[in-house]
């Protein structure tokens, strides 16, 4: 399945307990369909010390969402915006705001 977020894009969560957050886009796991976001779907790991284990302890990580559950947040419009694609004269596919039909990237 072909995502249309990347790595980096700004994301905001449209359901689920984190609700309204935004975020940076930290990892894209494509053929699960989900997106670990910076700040958003924090859980709470248990550790234990082991030779190689680089920190022991209670750690907090975020953890994968669903990429449907989240849209790229558009600055010029400050809210979450639908994202297409399109194909340039020279060829090139990019994506776009459906908005106000802005090349990102």
């Amino acid at each position: 399945m072909a995502l249309k977020i990347k790595n980096g894009d700004t994301v905001q969560v449209r359901s689920g307990k984190d609700r309204g957050k935004r975020g940076k886009v930290i990892r894209v796991l494509p053929r699960e369909g989900q997106v670990v976001i910076e700040g958003v779907n924090v859980i709470t790991r248990h550790r234990k010390a082991r030779p190689g284990t680089p920190q022991a302890g209670i750690i907090k990580q975020e953890s994968p969402i669903a990429a449907s559950k989240v849209m790229v947040f558009h600055e010029q419009h400050e809210k979450a915006v639908r994202i297409g694609f399109r194909f340039l004269a020279d060829g090139k596919k990019v994506r776009y705001c459906k908005i106000c039909n802005q090349t990102l990237e």
